[in-house]
């Protein structure tokens, strides 16, 4: 079975009888089904969690030197700003904003602070009990506040530092947003956000059923098919999508809220009932007044997401540096046998759409970039050597993929990442394939260790990756490691 033999071609009915007269924009060089991003886009939310994350770290460090002796072994420091992360992603510290501010997360971050502290002064106090040194007190009171209020003044200030810049770069290039739902009141936020045009957000575009009586919104268009929503969303560069209604509800639109997603936009849900209707202890962030709240179909939350990163980094680090000798061998092998150039580079879809670039071991030379980017399978090619299909077969040839993991491009379990051209296509065929990009792309997965790698269904696949999305943990990602160990004593390719 060939790519071709299960999906339908660019002009089949995926793409007949889409309106195009409602939309003013400029019509793409690819066709309207293809799975294309814009170039060099960043990956959404990702750069400015990582700046709260690396604010926060500084913070702590800068905590433990304002203690008035440094005779602390850095373990203490690893121990409180461990603590103090996992704790502020618990509480949604690291959550993505719309708009926000820093004033609102000062309570949060002092408590926060104080619990760090108070857990590094018991540990210390019980080591010193461990070693019979009970008379010193390794962490006095007035140390424990010094600390902690050296943290808190110092998250607060970096934080709100980041906020400012990013809220004068939203203002100088708002970020290209479409409204999504009925047209009445998408049509009125979107007139609210065009009023404000000092918020950071310019609407382009707004997406509503195409059952629904045409309304007219102004200078931005109505975009009623998939064709118009992929086309507003590769033009203008969409970063984030604004719900008007409760997505759970939702009944048929051009776009799902899982496409959307795996086109690389954020989503958010806009509380747009009269006042006096609004759900209190919700989010603390607005959108030209309407209360927001970042939507995410990925069960496992920041907290998860956050945990799952650091189980990559403490299992793949080490695992690079055992493997480096193998590395070598497979270098060397290759560079007899193929010649120079053993590493093989391709794009693929990462999460939420975001494309980068895959390394592996080349183990054929495709005759034209085409035939790399559009090619199914080629584990039965004539042209392959004895070296490149013994590293197929028992999978070396992915081991270069663990720098991937260590970047950050892909995590050790999750959906096996696809080439863009498949990914429009799959996307086509199958509704639930979009879905996959909820959650990041991996080097093993579900779908992988159940036997489906190769020449095998792709429905299958895709509803393997969502089942392991909809019930993410940790626990299951160490079973899949696990299976995936095991099966490597049964190498059977790709």
């Amino acid at each position: 079975m060939t790519a071709e033999s299960i999906v339908p071609s660019a002009g089949g009915p995926h793409g007949a009888g889409m309106s195009t007269g409602t939309v003013s924009v400029v019509t793409p060089r690819e066709a309207p089904d293809h799975f294309v991003h814009p170039a060099g886009r960043p990956r959404t939310g990702g750069t400015f969690v990582s700046v709260l994350l690396a604010v926060d770290c500084a913070a702590g460090l800068l905590g433990m030197l304002a203690l008035p002796y440094s005779g602390l072994p850095p373990g203490p420091a690893g121990l409180l700003v461990a603590t103090v992360l996992l704790l502020n992603a618990q509480a949604g510290l690291y959550r993505p904003v719309m708009a926000g501010g820093v004033l609102g997360d000062v309570p949060a971050l002092f408590v926060r602070a104080l619990t760090g502290w108070c857990v590094l002064a018991a540990v210390l106090t019980h080591q010193n009990a461990l070693a019979r040194e009970a008379g010193d007190v390794p962490l006095a009171v007035s140390a424990v506040a010094a600390g902690c209020a050296v943290q808190t003044v110092a998250s607060c200030a970096g934080r709100g530092a980041a906020l400012w810049l990013r809220r004068r770069k939203a203002a100088r290039r708002p970020r290209p947003a479409l409204v999504v739902g009925p047209a009445a009141t998408a049509v009125r936020v979107t007139a609210a956000l065009v009023r404000q045009s000092g918020g950071g957000v310019r609407p382009v575009g707004v997406v509503v059923p195409p059952s629904e009586t045409p309304v007219e919104a102004g200078p931005v268009p109505v975009l009623r098919s998939l064709e118009e929503v992929q086309r507003a969303v590769i033009q203008n560069g969409v970063r984030d999508c604004l719900f008007t209604y409760a997505v759970e509800a939702a009944g048929p639109t051009p776009a799902s809220p899982a496409l959307l997603e795996a086109m690389g936009c954020a989503l958010w849900q806009l509380d747009t009932r009269a006042p006096g209707h609004t759900v209190p202890g919700g989010q603390a962030d607005e959108v030209a007044a309407f209360p927001c709240s970042p939507l995410t179909s990925t069960p496992a939350g920041a907290v998860g997401l956050f945990l799952k990163r650091l189980l990559d980094l403490a299992l793949t680090v080490p695992a690079l540096i055992a493997a480096s000798p193998v590395l070598l061998v497979c270098a060397v092998l290759l560079r007899r046998s193929d010649g120079p150039g053993v590493l093989f580079r391709q794009e693929r879809v990462g999460v939420r759409g975001t494309p980068f670039t895959l390394l592996k071991f080349r183990t054929l030379r495709p005759d034209t970039v085409h035939e790399a980017a559009t090619r199914w399978n080629i584990a039965d090619d004539h042209r392959m050597s004895r070296a490149g299909h013994f590293m197929r077969r028992t999978s070396l040839d992915e081991l270069p993929q663990l720098w991937n993991v260590i970047r950050g491009d892909m995590s050790l379990v999750g959906p096996r990442p696809e080439r863009p051209y498949f990914v429009a296509q799959f996307s086509s065929a199958h509704p639930g394939y979009a879905a996959r990009h909820r959650m990041p792309v991996g080097l093993t997965g579900l779908a992988q260790v159940e036997g489906l790698r190769g020449d095998t269904s792709i429905e299958d696949r895709a509803r393997y990756d969502n089942y392991y999305i909809d019930h993410w943990s940790l626990w299951r990602d160490l079973c899949i490691l696990l299976r995936t160990a095991a099966c490597l004593v049964r190498p059977t390719g790709s």
